[in-house]
């Protein structure tokens, strides 16, 4: 491979710095607690302090002045702000004086052997060190050793079972009340490619970090067991960026991983103003994140997902609550049964609450999709006889249903007189919502076609009150993950799949005011517009990549 093609790679493979980008989102997201969900039932930092202090007091430790800075960003339920050294014993090691040095010759460890998460240990030098100095500059197993001098924060924990000493270069931090030391490590990690670290830092080019400076950093504690949830997660996706890293050509399952981390953070808000924060500094990585399709339809389906949480756009609490809603529809549909030709479906099977996967906001309602449908139907269970366009009317199959529109480039057309017999269980109407029951199941769009068409036992139709359910919260709803996946859990055979209409109405469907039904679709056709435009411009910069990666091996074939 030639020099100049070589050197192009890192440019032709990935944006520039995409992985510390990301490296720097995760460390920001597992210290604000929102890379893992909290567990109510974990004991709050409050508790572990108060062990701390009990520690500390024994000890005759001085505590540490608040962490009451004003710039501190909230941090999650059962967390708390204090000072690194409200919660760590620290202090530097041994100085190397061979003038003044007395004792027995000891190993001992620099700054030269203290790099980021791990130590270089080929080349460990001696000094003498007398015995009443070992407790003073020994470390010992999950130690947190931090850099005083050169790069002064750069940490790693002591693994090892055998202790080793340490110069007055480094602090050595000793954790309080079971902290998980690389926690701590993963905060200072943070700090550096953040930057912050340098408010504490003194000193132009060789940098230092005193002890007092040490002690003063904000310091954002976690539940032990959610320090060690966080650890746990964070080494899970820095190994993913290592991978990212190291293989770029094998990358994309690693980084649809990521990315489904990430997003995972989004529908982990509690609320609409949560999740704009969360989405705020989401969408500063969107450069790296969504970088290729599958990323971007992975954002459109937490799009979804959200908007069926009902995090997507705040509560109104004027609005009238669905319950009500429900209740009009229910009323309307017996009325229907009473007065029209339309066959009373069986009563649906009550909700069992320890199915429902989240809670609703107040004014929601979980329901059936059998509950907002007062006609449910499918095509006939037979084979059409196809003709020409000139002389047939459209015939919509599961390969014309896709969620964001109708793909009529392969419509078939069947004569007029099996139109009208196709359409005796139903004839579609606009704002019916069609749904995929055969072959690719658990597919829904609103019918917004300008001509009658006929449909075969593959699609369902659903007719639903539309002055009381808005057409299009159904469909993203229907296509929403939580309703995916029930349709597919649904789905039964080998080779001809089928939804079945008796078990397609028993899917879970979260229902919103009417009100707020309009807020979500007006919200989510916005992102998908956003997302949409993101797919074009990644197809615009993939064209400006093939182009430069063609110079690019032109040049270095001539240069060759």
């Amino acid at each position: 491979m030639s020099v100049v093609l070589s050197q192009q790679l890192p440019l032709l493979a990935s944006a520039p710095d995409g992985i510390q980008k990301l490296r720097g989102l995760i460390l920001e997201l597992a210290v604000r607690g929102k890379l893992v969900p909290q567990n109510p039932s974990d004991e709050p930092a409050s508790e572990l302090l108060k062990r701390i202090a009990k520690e500390r007091k024994e000890l005759a430790i001085k505590q540490q002045v608040p962490a009451d800075d004003g710039n501190l960003f909230p941090l999650a339920a059962g967390w708390q702000w204090v000072r690194f050294g409200d919660v760590a014993q620290h202090n530097s090691g041994k100085t190397l004086d061979k003038g003044r040095n007395t004792g027995q010759a000891r190993r001992y460890i620099t700054t030269s052997n203290l790099y980021w998460g791990q130590f270089e240990l080929s080349s460990v030098r001696e000094m003498l060190i007398r015995d009443d100095e070992l407790e003073r500059c020994t470390a010992r197993k999950n130690d947190l050793l931090i850099c005083e001098g050169g790069e002064a924060g750069r940490a790693a924990v002591w693994e090892s079972g055998e202790e080793v000493c340490f110069q007055n270069h480094i602090h050595r931090a000793r954790f309080f009340g079971g902290i998980n030391p690389y926690y701590a490590y993963r905060v200072f990690q943070r700090l550096d490619l953040s930057g912050e670290i340098n408010k504490f830092r003194k000193g132009v080019g060789i940098s230092n970090l005193s002890g007092r400076s040490l002690a003063s950093i904000p310091f954002p504690l976690p539940p032990l067991a959610e320090q060690n949830r966080v650890v746990a997660k964070v080494d899970e996706l820095m190994a993913l960026c290592d991978r990212l890293e190291q293989e770029v050509g094998a990358g994309e399952t690693a980084h649809a991983k990521l990315v489904e981390t990430l997003l995972g953070t989004l529908t982990q808000s509690t609320d609409a103003d949560d999740l704009a924060a969360n989405w705020q500094r989401l969408s500063a990585h969107f450069d790296t994140l969504f970088t290729n399709e599958v990323s971007i339809d992975a954002l459109k389906q937490t799009i979804l997902q959200l908007a069926v949480m009902g995090k997507l756009v705040p509560q109104e609490p004027n609005d009238e609550p669905a319950s009500e809603i429900l209740g009009k529809i229910r009323k309307t549909r017996n009325t229907l049964y009473a007065t029209k030709n339309i066959s009373k479906p069986k009563e649906l099977p009550a909700l069992d609450d320890s199915e429902l996967p989240f809670s609703l906001p107040n004014g929601w309602i979980w329901c059936m999709l059998g509950d907002l449908c007062y006609q449910v139907s499918d095509g006939p269970h037979f084979s059409p006889q196809y003709v020409t366009a000139k002389e047939g009317v459209p015939f919509l199959s599961t390969r014309n249903v896709r969620p964001d529109g109708f793909d009529l480039a392969s419509l078939k057309y069947v004569s007029r007189a099996d139109h009208e017999e196709f359409c005796k269980r139903i004839r579609p109407e606009k704002g019916d919502v069609i749904y995929t029951k055969g072959g690719t199941t658990g597919i829904a769009k609103v019918n917004d076609l300008d001509f009658e068409f006929s449909v075969w036992v593959h699609l369902a139709v659903l007719r639903i009150e539309k002055n009381r359910l808005l057409p299009r919260y159904v469909e993203l709803a229907l296509n929403s993950p939580h309703c995916y996946a029930q349709s597919q859990h649904y789905t039964q055979g080998i080779s001809n799949f089928d939804l079945g209409l008796t078990r397609m109405i028993k899917i879970t469907t979260p229902l919103p005011p009417l009100a707020e039904q309009h807020r979500i679709v007006a919200k989510v056709d916005e992102l998908m517009a956003l997302c949409d435009q993101l797919k074009a411009d990644l197809a615009e910069s993939r064209t400006r990549q093939d182009r430069l990666a063609k110079t690019l091996i032109e040049a270095a074939l001539m240069a060759a």
